[in-house]
């Protein structure tokens, strides 16, 4: 099913599905046990994805989705480095600050009172 054929909800749930799978799949990881083909092309969709959201959908998420690829990021610098092309893209996508560490979770959970 094409992005544009799907209501935005399934959209920014397929975004969020595939953005938090890459973070637990690079989690902590060594370089051995990454395929990074697999990767460059992750990431390709992820910001091709990003960039057919509308500015006010991003808007709603991008907090959420910094802290998110902000910790795949700091799994992969000390792997591949900074300059690294899946890096580079992931930084397209995160704006502003990276968390700490891959360890930093400091989301607040909406659902518990």
């Amino acid at each position: 099913m094409e992005m544009e054929n799907m209501h935005i909800y399934q959209q920014i749930y397929e975004f969020a599905a595939s953005a938090g799978a890459f973070e637990g799949y690079v989690y902590r990881k060594k370089k051995s046990g990454i395929d990074v083909a697999a990767l460059l092309n992750w990431a390709g969709n992820l910001l091709n994805a990003y960039d057919h959201f509308p500015a006010d959908v991003v808007a709603e998420f991008q907090s959420s989705c910094n802290q998110t690829l902000g910790r795949a990021i700091k799994s992969l610098i000390p792997v591949f480095g900074e300059e690294h092309e899946v890096v580079g893209k992931l930084k397209n996508i995160v704006k502003g600050k990276l968390p700490e560490t891959p360890d930093d979770f400091q989301k607040r959970k909406w659902f518990k009172k």
